[in-house]
């Protein structure tokens, strides 16, 4: 019973659960620091046993363990809290350091599997695009190419040719180079032939390679049959064309000795026997080098003067001019035509006669009027005797008169324009000196 100076405190329920957490709270506490305390002195118990062991030695697997707890142990052992991560400015959601600026490496997507990540970003070598051309057709193909290969029959520049097929795409279709080359050759004089021989030696090796070649022969001899109905000596031409392509190591000797079972009588077996003696006789890959013959071009420019000479005579003796257009075509230098010319002025100087000028001119006439002789090279030949009258009139002291004579008649038969004309030397006047030269007669 409670003093009546104090009276007493009821007890109420709720008061009774607050006494019985903090009770069991405590108790909870109590048993969590008794657990501790027993943990650690097991610790202690343990490290002292792993340093000194049962009999004083250090016990291993008790060792390994304690180093590893150690590893995976995140907790300082220096007692000093370190430096955040990234120096503060790293993390997920942060910017960085206050004033660092990004550049446009910082800012490229490295990560392959980030959907902004472009693969040109982390090429660091240089590329370079280049233009694809496409393949031509077989129509383009004769469209683009056959023109070239005629061309160079007029200029004779391999290397042209070999930069203009290098513009075109024509990778699975380059053996129709040695077709077309050959076929454009069979209907022409021996000069083109050697022009196509060389064409054919000179792209081996940058256009050309010798599969292609020997595909381009191949071609050549399935399709004799038909040339030969156009060129009747097509399978000897097709033969010399084959050995002159051994001979210069464009095509493989073994080309002509696996045709060995071609059907006997044949187009293609004629061709490839006459091959076959051409590179067989004595001295052959050497004497290959002229199995078109001495084509004008080649031939010594002696030669050459020598045979206009005696052209021009028996022309004079003759005054045929059909014949002597004909042995000029037989000549085959298209480019030494100006000596030609030359050489009949000095004809006419020299005899001085009527005749002589009407006979040369009319062959002028008719240079210019077949085309056999280019205006260029008529018009080359009389400026060189123009250029030359100072040394003419030496020898012949009439010179300018004949000049005078053969120029007017040209001009008359339009040979050579009126402006060549005025670039005629003009003949050189005599006046008497003074006196005191002793009357000396100058010219």
């Amino acid at each position: 019973m409670a003093s009546s100076g104090n009276p007493a405190t009821v007890p109420t329920a709720s008061t009774k659960k607050m006494r019985i957490r903090s009770k069991s709270t405590s108790d909870v506490g109590e048993v969590k620091s008794s657990s501790l305390a027993e943990e650690k002195q097991q610790i202690r118990g343990t490290n002292a046993s792993t340093r000194h062991g049962i009999n004083g030695s250090a016990h291993p697997e008790l060792s390994v363990k304690a180093s590893e707890k150690r590893q995976t142990d995140r907790k300082p052992r220096t007692g000093r809290r370190g430096l955040p991560k990234k120096g503060g400015a790293g993390g997920k959601g942060t910017w960085g350091v206050i004033g660092e600026v990004l550049t446009e490496e910082d800012l490229k997507v490295r990560d392959q599997h980030d959907p902004n990540y472009e693969s040109e970003e982390d090429e660091t070598e240089p590329y370079e695009i280049k233009e694809i051309k496409p393949e031509l057709t077989v129509e383009e193909f004769e469209l683009h190419v056959d023109p070239i290969i005629v061309e160079y029959f007029e200029h004779g520049d391999t290397e042209d040719v070999d930069l203009s097929l290098q513009e075109l795409n024509i990778s699975n279709r380059k053996f129709k180079i040695v077709v077309f080359a050959v076929t454009h050759a069979l209907d022409r004089k021996a000069t083109q032939r050697e022009m196509a021989s060389v064409l054919i030696s000179d792209l081996y090796g940058s256009t050309l390679t010798r599969p292609d070649i020997a595909s381009g022969f191949q071609k050549l001899l399935d399709d004799l049959d038909d040339l030969s109905l156009d060129t009747p000596d097509a399978p000897e031409v097709l033969g010399k064309f084959i050995a002159r392509a051994i001979a210069d190591d464009c095509l493989s000797p073994a080309f002509v000795a696996n045709h060995a079972d071609t059907a006997p009588n044949s187009t293609q077996r004629k061709a490839l026997e006459k091959a076959n003696t051409l590179i067989k006789m004595k001295h052959g890959m050497v004497r290959l080098d002229n199995v078109w013959g001495v084509a004008g071009g080649r031939r010594p420019v002696k030669y050459l003067v020598k045979k206009m000479e005696l052209l021009l005579k028996e022309y004079l003796s003759s005054e045929d001019v059909e014949e002597a257009c004909r042995c000029v075509q037989e000549l085959d230098v298209p480019h030494f035509h100006h000596e030609l010319v030359y050489e009949a002025i000095m004809m006419v100087l020299e005899e001085g006669s009527e005749r002589v000028i009407e006979v040369m001119n009319n062959l002028f006439k008719d240079f210019h009027q077949t085309n056999i002789v280019t205006p260029d090279q008529i018009r080359n030949g009389f400026i060189r005797v123009f250029d030359s009258m100072g040394d003419i009139v030496l020898d012949i002291p009439h010179a300018h008169i004949f000049l005078e004579k053969l120029v007017d008649a040209s001009t008359k038969s339009g040979v050579i324009p009126i402006s060549l004309t005025l670039k005629m030397p003009s003949r050189g006047r005599k006046r008497f000196v003074s006196e005191g030269d002793g009357g000396l007669v100058k010219a």
